[in-house]
Formats: structure tokens, C-alpha cells, sequence
């Protein structure tokens, strides 16, 4: 490791060159020191999918407009992906992982959940969640759908699984009450399969009357 020595030789300009110059020589040792290579650092996380803040604060980047224009040299460069303005991708990532990225705090239920546990037959190709809001978006020809929930249900967590591709999902139970919540007349095909005991437990997520008095009826 190198060694600056100042000696004093009695000169308050010459203790102020050797001092100036000190400056200098760290911020250019400093300036060469390397960010981790932003690809490189994208695919070494185990998602797939990122917003341009999670970038930065993975490559330790303050400088946004920087940042976008390097992604966007990447993306025409066809080492990532930009599905939707302000989203990164891997290719080939997860449609389940994008409805999970694309507002935050989100999850998947309802119909979409529904329809895989086999409780409405119905067939519907759109990826239906929960929210604090109601959308539609469409990314890449997948259609996605928000449902607008109340914040204290939208932030408990019980009844919703964490997967390990970073997608937070609905239990069959938690989608029927999310489902019944927001439209209380909602048709379902088969009710046989869900767990009458999980779905009491549940209850209390949403503070509805009206919520618990239809599950009463249906179960």
C-alpha cells in the first residue's frame, strides 16, 4: 500500500499543494474502484424479475438516468428483458412473478386460484390478484387483473403462500373469501374440496358481518 508523507517545510502554500495533491491522488484511486457488474449481479439473484430501485439498491446505484440508459443498452443487447416500462427480466420469467411485481403489495387469487383448486370450472387465461387498487394491465399478451381489497385483509398474511420463485399466492381457502368479499353473490361450481375449518379461521382477516353471515350460507 502506497504512503503519503507530508513534510512540513515551513511554506503554508507548499503544506497546501502536498495537501491538494493528496486529495487528488485518493479521489482517483477512488474513482477506479469498480460497481459490481450490474448483469452479472441480476443473474446471480434467485428472482427473476426487477424494478429499476431494486437495481439500484443491488448495485449500490444513486444515479437513476444513468442506471436506465445502461439497462436499456442490455435490453437491445438482449441480455435482459423489458416487459413493462420500469420492469427487468431474466428471459423466460415467470408470469406468476410478474403479476407479483407489477404492483406491490399484491398476491394472486381469486378466479385464477380458484380455477387451479377446481372450485369454479370456468376457464379464464388472465391472472387475476388482490391489491390496493383495481387494473387492468397487459404484458407481453398476458392479461393481468387487480382487485382494489382494504389494506388491514390486503397485509394479512394468513391463507397465502410464499413460493420460492418470490410468488405470493392465495390458499383455495383465502381466494373463496376473497372472492366472496368482493362479490357476495359469486357463483362456485364445487365447494367440496376446500377446508370448512381453514375458511373459519380465516374470517377474521376480513372484519365483515356481511362477509361471515354468506360463508355461513355456503358452508
Amino acid at each position: 500500500m502506497s504512503r503519503f508523507i507530508i513534510v512540513y517545510l515551513g511554506f503554508p502554500e507548499c503544506f497546501s499543494y502536498i495537501c491538494e495533491l493528496h486529495i487528488r491522488i485518493f479521489v482517483m484511486f477512488s474513482s477506479r474502484i469498480r460497481k459490481p457488474d450490474i448483469v452479472l449481479a441480476i443473474y446471480r439473484e434467485s428472482r427473476n424479475l426487477f424494478r429499476l430501485k431494486d437495481i439500484a439498491m443491488l448495485v449500490g446505484e444513486e444515479c437513476f438516468q444513468s442506471l436506465n440508459k445502461k439497462l436499456n443498452y442490455y435490453v437491445q443487447t438482449a441480455k435482459l428483458e423489458n416487459p413493462r416500462k420500469g420492469i427487468y427480466a431474466k428471459p423466460g420469467y415467470n408470469t406468476e412473478e410478474m403479476a407479483c411485481t407489477i404492483y406491490s403489495p399484491s398476491y394472486i387469487s381469486l378466479q385464477y386460484v380458484l380455477q387451479k383448486a377446481g372450485i369454479i370450472f370456468q376457464y379464464d387465461s388472465r391472472i387475476t390478484s388482490v391489491s390496493y387498487l383495481s387494473r387492468e394491465v397487459e404484458v407481453c399478451g398476458q392479461a393481468f387483473i387487480f382487485r382494489k381489497i382494504k389494506g388491514t385483509a390486503l397485509t394479512n398474511t394468513l391463507g397465502i403462500i410464499r413460493q420460492q420463485n418470490h410468488v405470493n399466492i392465495a390458499s383455495p381457502e383465502r381466494a373463496f373469501l376473497d372472492l366472496l368479499y368482493l362479490e357476495k353473490d359469486y357463483y362456485f361450481d364445487n365447494l367440496n374440496t376446500l377446508n370448512k375449518e381453514l375458511i373459519r379461521k380465516l374470517l377474521p382477516v376480513y372484519q365483515s358481518e356481511t362477509l361471515s353471515k354468506t360463508v355461513t350460507k355456503l358452508i
